[in-house]
């Protein structure tokens, strides 16, 4: 074709479209090209049937075409009818294989692109760049001339593949057209975003159908999904349709089967049919070789763009998902803008700018919204990789807070689990609690709040400014999604995270300047429940820092393996290869699925040799080690019997769960005779609503676990609470508060049976009439019967969601324990109890 277009577009998406449709309507030259015989492929490979939202429901739609919820059939009707109406040139079938500049050089532009092998090599070459009108390849041989290029083809043609063994099975798909095509199937849904979220409902609707239908997670939130798909999800789950695998990856694939790797260990399930909804990266071979520049060499990155949305190539623009924004009301606006731009019109604003006008308001200094984007993304280290266009909608979900100087931006014990960013000023940590004038600095550009992001811990100190400063809060959902969708930003919170775990750790008057050639060579190694990070006769002098989980340590003994300690998050191992030499002289394996971090033994070597404090308590650490062994070794002999009692009474208490715990209730059945003042001093500590069931629970010779919560580490029960009713308090215990709406989440989520649904009972006469006149129940949880015959027919009491807090509050810590006369009630930290030391004190 020998006519030179003004603009081309490339993908007929919602972008694509909008672009198209606003050029028809400024009269300007102009072709639409689509891959497929149809308009937009990606709405229309929607599963039939599909809900389309229309979010964010803030943001205003600007777009010749019109847009709404509804169903993924309307939809397309409706924009294939405006689509004719509004003149917009389209050719069908028309894929395009190559974008080239056929203007002069452009001096001083050179593109170099980076080709990675499958083996990890790499090969650079250089590209020199051209200047517009662009020729447009098609895969038929015939080409199109373009004075500009919008690029809105999306990233749904590169899907995430499933690279395990078998994953390349014929029952793994990647797409999912019509749900009601599969019947009486085992189905797996892998991914938890939105598409997989859908394709789950979707096989789970008609239980007429016959599908038992899983999704599997590998975290434990749905961070990049909408809040109402999320819901509908968990309807489902609660209505027995689909069951949930969170936190869990896929370790392998074969005919008729699918193995999980979860938080407790290996599981095996039928399968008959896996989609895979994983998400999908940029083409990126085909945008680079149009000399197009991408923010990194990570395979998600995105292209580099102008507030405009132009690229590194002048002329050509993308919009849409491969610039980053992947929600259709998103896409439209920017179709029409850009179009706008490319005809001249540079004093548009974007449809969000009132939105974020209102976010910068109260900031000093007049800033447009554009500079107010820019000093954060340049000042703020983990924000330095985001686009201009993916910070605006990053900041649609964060604040940006001004503080004056003393202020406080969280005390001590607060809770939260948001993240904060310093984009000017600095801020001081009072590391101390009992003398405030102990600090920290965190200087400009750096993070804190990371504890809270990564734990849901309280806030483990108070955080004040320094000066007047400048700080971006980011939700928790929004922190959780710039980690998945930027990995600069995961990379960086995970290296702040790391550093500031190894300077509390070791302390000694460590600076970050002292370990920040360790945290460079430092690897965060995920470990699965059983598997070995250590493993006694081996060669290695690598540190671990348990990041996440617990571990346990065993030696073996005359052919058998002793128990020697637990070891939870925050500890250390690996250091007695490194001082003394030699093999590893124990086994270190993971309680539970755990995460660690791998310090280089070379580097660490260094670092001991620098800081004479830092090697003294890396010696006693040792030596502390060393007397374990010894004892063990010196007792074999004489009661051997004891030792393998307390390895299997270890391995028992793991595997109820107190691998993963911070505080567990233990009942030594020696010792108890059943009166059940535990239970009684529970109730009547509570509202008369007993926490804890002794009954209940497993036993292991002597010692049972009852029904009881373990205030686990990373608490189940917290991934999914809606009010976000469930805390961590300042001593560790996991507790309800009163906004608790009983929607038992909470309930299904615990693996451990510990929480109940129930409403509170009718208050009893007190303790003195039980006693002198017969007066009410007695002590302890009233009979159900009691509670109905006095409760106020006028008043409905909801149920809500009960378990143990630890008596937080309560003088003399939980009733359970005070109230047991004989002492076999105890609640013990499991680095406390799970230890062979215990052997040396009760041999004494």
């Amino acid at each position: 074709m020998s006519d030179i277009f003004r603009i081309a577009i490339v993908g007929s998406g919602p972008a694509g479209l909008s672009a198209a449709s606003r050029a028809a309507q400024l009269g300007l030259s102009h072709i639409l090209l689509e891959k497929t015989s149809h308009l937009s492929d990606t709405i229309y490979k929607y599963q039939k049937g599909k809900h389309v939202m229309a979010t964010p429901s803030q943001l205003v739609l600007r777009s010749d075409l019109d847009f709404g919820a509804g169903k993924r059939e309307a939809v397309l009707d409706t924009w294939d009818l405006q689509t004719e109406r509004n003149g917009v040139t389209v050719r069908k079938e028309a894929e395009v294989k190559k974008i080239e500049g056929t203007g002069d050089p452009i001096p001083g532009s050179i593109q170099k692109i980076v080709v990675r092998a499958r083996d990890g090599s790499s090969e650079t070459r250089e590209m020199q760049r051209h200047a517009p009108p662009y020729r447009l390849t098609l895969s038929d041989g015939t080409s199109i001339m373009a004075e500009a290029v919008i690029l809105a083809i999306g990233t749904q043609g590169n899907p995430n593949l499933m690279r395990v063994p078998g994953g390349d099975l014929s029952h793994v798909q990647y797409q999912l057209d019509d749900p009601a095509e599969y019947n009486d199937e085992h189905i797996f849904v892998i991914g938890g975003g939105d598409a997989g979220i859908e394709n789950a409902l979707g096989l789970a609707a008609d239980v007429a159908q016959g599908n038992i239908v899983s999704l599997v997670n590998r975290s434990a939130e749905f961070s990049t999904a909408k809040d109402a798909n999320v819901k509908a999800l968990m309807a489902a789950r609660d209505a027995g349709r689909i069951t949930i695998y969170a936190e869990c990856n896929t370790q392998g694939v074969a005919v008729g089967e699918i193995t999980l790797e979860t938080r407790d260990g290996e599981v095996k399930s039928r399968c008959d049919r896996i989609i895979a909804r994983m998400g999908s990266a940029p083409p990126r071979a085909f945008v680079e070789e149009s000399g197009i520049e991408f923010t990194s060499g990570d395979r998600l990155a995105f292209p580099k763009l102008s507030p405009v949305f132009e690229t590194t190539a002048p002329g050509i623009f993308v919009i849409g998902a491969l610039a980053g924004y992947p929600l259709i009301k998103h896409c439209m606006n920017q179709g029409h803008d850009v179009v706008e731009f490319v005809n001249g019109n540079t004093s548009l604003k974007p449809a969000d700018e009132p939105i974020l006008e209102a976010k910068f308001r109260d900031l000093p200094g007049k800033r447009s919204v554009d500079e107010w984007l820019e000093l954060l993304r340049s000042n703020v280290s983990i924000l330095e990789g985001m686009s201009p266009l993916q910070m605006r909608e990053f900041m649609l979900d964060s604040n940006a807070r001004f503080y004056r100087r003393g202020d406080t931006i969280f005390s001590r014990s607060d809770p939260g689990s948001s993240l904060f960013a310093i984009a000017s000023g600095s801020v001081l940590v009072q590391v101390d609690p009992t003398n405030p004038a102990i600090t920290v600095p965190i200087e400009t550009g750096s993070i804190f709040g990371e504890v809270g992001l990564i734990s849901g811990r309280r806030r483990g100190a108070t955080i004040i400014a320094a000066e007047d400063a400048i700080c971006v809060e980011v939700s928790r959902t929004a922190a959780l999604k710039l980690q998945s969708s930027v990995p600069a930003a995961k990379r960086a919170i995970t290296r702040i995270s790391i550093e500031r775990q190894l300077l509390q750790m070791f302390g000694s008057g460590l600076t970050k300047e002292d370990v920040a050639e360790v945290v460079e060579n430092a690897e965060v190694v995920q470990v699965k429940a059983g598997q070995n990070v250590i493993t006694e006769g081996d060669e290695g002098e690598d540190i671990f820092v348990i990041r996440t989980g617990s571990m346990v340590v065993e030696k073996k003994i005359g052919g058998k393996p002793v128990f020697l300690s637990y070891l939870p998050a925050g500890s250390y191992v690996g250091e007695m290869a490194l001082l003394a030499g030699g093999k590893r002289t124990a086994t270190v394996k993971a309680a539970i699925k755990s995460e660690v971090i791998k310090l280089n033994g070379d580097t660490f070597r260094t670092l001991l040799g620098e800081k004479p404090q830092l090697l003294e308590k890396a010696r006693r650490d040792m030596a502390a080690r060393q007397d374990v062994n010894a004892f063990i070794e010196a007792k074999k002999d004489s009661f051997s019997g004891v030792v393998d009692m307390y390895s299997s009474v270890a391995t028992f208490l793991v595997e109820q769960g107190v691998g993963e715990a911070t505080d567990v209730l233990l009942i030594d059945e020696n010792l108890c005779v059943g009166c059940d003042n535990c239970e009684k001093a529970c109730a009547d500590s509570h509202e008369g609503l007993s926490r804890l069931d002794r009954e209940a629970g497993r036993t292991y010779a002597h010692l049972h676990v009852p029904t009881s919560c373990r205030h686990c580490e990373h608490p189940h029960c917290m991934a999914d609470c809606p009010p976000n009713a469930i805390h961590r308090g300042p001593d560790g215990e996991v507790f309800i508060d009163d906004t608790c709406i009983g929607c038992g989440n909470c309930q299904r989520n615990c693996p451990y049976g510990v929480i109940r649904m129930d409403a509170k009972p009718p208050k009893k006469p007190s303790l003195l009439n039980w006693l002198l006149f017969g007066m009410g129940p007695g002590p302890g949880e009233p009979p159900k019967k009691w509670s109905y015959a006095n409760a106020d027919p006028t008043v409905e009491k909801a149920k809500k969601a009960i378990k143990c807090d630890m008596c937080s509050g309560i003088e003399g810590g939980p009733a359970c324990v005070r109230a047991c006369p004989t002492g076999a009630a105890i609640r013990v930290a499991p680095e406390e109890f799970l230890t062979v030391a215990r052997l040396e004190r009760d041999d004494a």
